[in-house]
């Protein structure tokens, strides 16, 4: 008789992709903060995918596609948030950043530093949805912030 093993099966797949969802993206509590985190392991200069961990413990070839995979996954995700969800989910990835919520994304807007979260592969209508949802949302967030913050004259009458 074949012994069991009394671990769920979940726990025995070892593969690059559960060891990244595993030991990493679990980890990070927003959506947006996963594809934040998967789109920063992109080489800019060559889309080449890199995670000294898991090419350690998988190869290149494997760790890059579990990477590129997990990325599109992570933005397909986001994708199908609704709106509200989406802007619940941005300021908790905005809530883990130590910087103000308002100077982090006017610079976002400035630079438009978000447009390198869209993995290489996404069609051009979920590049638009996506480009257009989070110019929305922290165009709402800059409105927010402003008004939050109070104003120079505010803080001088005492």
């Amino acid at each position: 008789m074949a012994m069991r093993s009394l671990k769920p099966r979940g726990l025995l797949d070892r593969s690059p992709g559960a060891d990244l969802f595993r030991h990493t993206l679990a980890q990070i509590p927003s959506q947006f903060g996963r594809l934040m985190y998967l789109s920063s392991l992109r080489d800019p200069n060559t889309g080449a995918y890199r995670h000294y961990g898991l090419q350690s413990a998988f190869g290149r070839d494997q760790s890059a596609a579990a990477l590129r995979t997990s990325h599109i996954r992570a933005f397909r995700e986001w994708l199908k948030l609704e709106f509200p969800e989406k802007h619940a989910d941005l300021l908790a990835y905005l809530d883990t950043i130590e910087d103000p919520k308002g100077l982090v994304v006017k610079y976002w807007l400035e630079s438009q530093g978000y447009t390198g979260c869209v993995p290489d592969s996404a069609s051009k209508a979920d590049r638009a949805l996506y480009l257009e949802d989070i110019h929305r949302l922290l165009m709402t967030v800059s409105r927010w912030s402003g008004v939050s913050s109070p104003a120079p004259t505010e803080t001088r009458r005492r």
